[in-house]
């Protein structure tokens, strides 16, 4: 009788590794919930709600957001971690997934409490001043800021977000000092530098494309290796002033941990014929965002990768969660 329940345990290992085929052919056959672990208007709602419409299509069954957001995003992250792994919950994550392990005390692993399904794009941040600001350049900037040290602020989506972690790679490579505004969310951050009430921004350029088209915000320069073809006229960073930055952003796909293989398969695909969407990709490039690829093992080892990369950032920039 002692060995009864280890017994069951192994009959029921088995007998879902060979309904697993079985159920991927049959699934979805519900809803999908897409948790997207930040507030609506941010670059994470953006690029999820983007992917959500299409794989709905692709698919044939609704996918539908879930807003989570809260300590840089490790709430919905949490819930994602904790969720069955039956393929009806998948979430969507960021550049913020790298950074939390060096910032908060997580109840998950990011690597072993996920199964990685696909990366879905990457773009590059931009740093916007409101059009009231008498700073107009890379150049002017850092001129300011050096005269001024501690008394430029700017706003980011909260501490540990991508905006925070582009500013301070920014004052780093710079040697500059400007003085954070974490919000809840890059959407209210946004909407607090269109309003003036800080007067500059790191963000995602996905997030801060319309803002910038309309006027309503000055790009000064762009994050990228390279000058975006969405923003052609506007210098990258490192050649406006900063030699050597570079700060791209990436979204990225992931169910819980234990997601039976067949299904993970069948999800990367479904996954896949979604970013081929014409529609999907022609968005992305309006918003200065490109359609990335790799499988999900490559995937899995990215994010390994980005997260020795911005614990670094996060060590040597002395940032503390709040």
């Amino acid at each position: 009788m002692l060995n009864l329940p280890s017994r069951l345990i192994k009959a029921a290992v088995l007998l879902l590794a060979l309904a697993a085929p079985a159920f991927a052919q049959d699934y979805p056959n519900r809803p999908i919930k897409l948790i997207i672990p930040f507030p609506p208007g941010g670059s994470n709602d953006v690029v999820g709600r983007m992917v959500a419409k299409q794989l709905s299509e692709k698919i044939g069954a609704q996918v539908y957001v879930d807003n989570r957001g809260g300590a840089g995003g490790t709430i919905g992250t949490e819930a994602l971690a904790v969720s069955a792994p039956d393929g009806y919950t998948l979430g969507i994550i960021s550049i913020a997934h790298a950074v939390n392990p060096a910032l908060y005390k997580l109840h998950y692993d990011p690597i072993t409490s996920f199964t990685p399904i696909s990366i879905l794009a990457t773009g590059p941040n931009v740093l916007v001043v409101n059009p009231d600001s008498p700073i107009k350049t890379v150049k002017d900037l850092l001129k300011l800021a050096k005269e001024k040290p501690g008394e430029l602020n700017y706003a980011s989506a909260g501490v540990g977000s991508f905006q925070h972690l582009g500013a301070e790679l920014f004052k780093l490579t710079a040697g500059v000092n400007i003085v954070h505004v974490p919000y809840k969310g890059g959407g209210p951050a946004m909407q607090d530098v269109v309003a003036g009430h800080v007067k500059i921004m790191f963000s995602s350029l996905v997030q801060t494309t319309p803002f910038i088209k309309s006027g309503q915000l000055i790009a000064l320069g762009t994050g990228g290796a390279k000058r975006n073809p969405v923003l052609p006229d506007v210098p990258t960073i490192a050649e406006a002033g900063v030699p050597g930055y570079v700060a791209d952003n990436w979204w990225g796909i992931v169910a819980p941990a234990g997601l039976p293989a067949p299904l993970a398969q069948k999800i990367y695909k479904d996954v896949q014929a979604a970013l081929e969407s014409p529609e999907l990709k022609a968005q992305f490039d309006r918003e200065g965002a490109a359609v990335a690829s790799m499988s999900s093992a490559e995937f899995n080892e990215y994010i390994k990768t980005e997260i020795v990369k911005w614990t670094r950032v996060v060590k040597e920039g002395g940032i503390t969660a709040q």
